[in-house]
């Protein structure tokens, strides 16, 4: 049975590892896609720092086409299998298919990432509770073909908190544990840059309200190299940085990241700095 408290805890953060095995990632896609490169680049994020690895199969980019179960497994099955016996972290799957994620689960995932908080295939859930696995409910407005065609909210950091909180429920109310319950806000998914920053600057009344660990998933995405005045997605990280020492002042418990890196080593140094602060 998967606990978040084997990765993150109120006084650490965790550091989650990007594994994309996509020909379209937004970010680094068709670089891992040959499963050998594929575990090569999670054990190297293990050996950076990495706290646990999430390897996906389709991309969730805005506009990305959808990938159907057959050629999905293909992709993320070798990785899953290797890195579920070689990393020493647990290994998530990034997926809302539930086949999906029974084989991956099968093959020694422990964890499912789900975009769409289980609103695109309701079968996943019992697959999630059965393997007694651990969950991400995901906030995301539409789907990724047209989640950016025109996003609107009366107040963002609510309607996230609702639909957070509902999915929440209908993942219990399936078996999923609540100590294998995650939540994410699903930065970008949906989102003008301006509700990226509302949620981001109101992160911790997200926290306080839901109760279970917030993952955040900022790292790389467009609203940050605007912001900046730097559009390359090679140029975002340090952007990345910042947010993710912003997110887990307040509170947030799991980081998902592409330069693992300098996250731990920023996780680490607000850990030390936390302490010495109640000292």
């Amino acid at each position: 049975m998967f606990e978040w408290s084997e990765v993150c805890g109120e006084e650490r953060a965790a550091v989650m590892g990007i594994v994309n095995v996509t020909p379209d990632s937004f970010s680094d896609g068709g670089r891992f896609l040959d499963p050998d490169a594929a575990i090569a680049h999670g054990l190297a994020l293990v050996e950076q720092g990495a706290d646990l690895l999430d390897v996906g199969g389709e991309s969730t980019r805005p506009g990305a086409d959808p990938v159907d179960d057959a050629e999905e497994l293909r992709r993320v099955l070798p990785a899953v299998e290797s890195l579920a016996v070689r990393a020493g972290v647990p290994v998530s799957v990034d997926t809302t298919k539930a086949s999906v994620a029974d084989a991956a689960l099968a093959a020694g995932a422990r964890i499912v990432n789900d975009v769409s908080a289980a609103r695109l295939d309701p079968d996943l859930l019992g697959v999630v509770a059965r393997h007694g696995a651990g969950y991400i409910a995901v906030h995301m407005q539409g789907e990724p073909r047209t989640m950016q065609d025109a996003p609107f909210y009366g107040d963002v950091v609510r309607e996230v908190g609702d639909f957070l909180a509902e999915r929440g429920a209908v993942a219990r109310a399936a078996g999923v544990a609540g100590s294998a319950l995650a939540v994410d806000p699903g930065i970008g998914f949906g989102k003008t840059p301006a509700h990226n920053l509302e949620l981001l600057a109101q992160l911790d009344v997200l926290v306080a309200r839901l109760g279970v660990p917030l993952v955040v998933g900022a790292s790389r995405k467009r609203f940050l190299g605007a912001l900046v005045g730097n559009d390359t997605v090679e140029r975002r990280d340090d952007g990345t940085l910042a947010t993710t020492v912003w997110t887990i002042g307040l509170g947030a418990r799991v980081v998902r990241v592409h330069d693992v890196q300098s996250a731990a080593r920023a996780v680490e140094l607000y850990g030390v700095m936390a302490r010495a602060d109640v000292a």
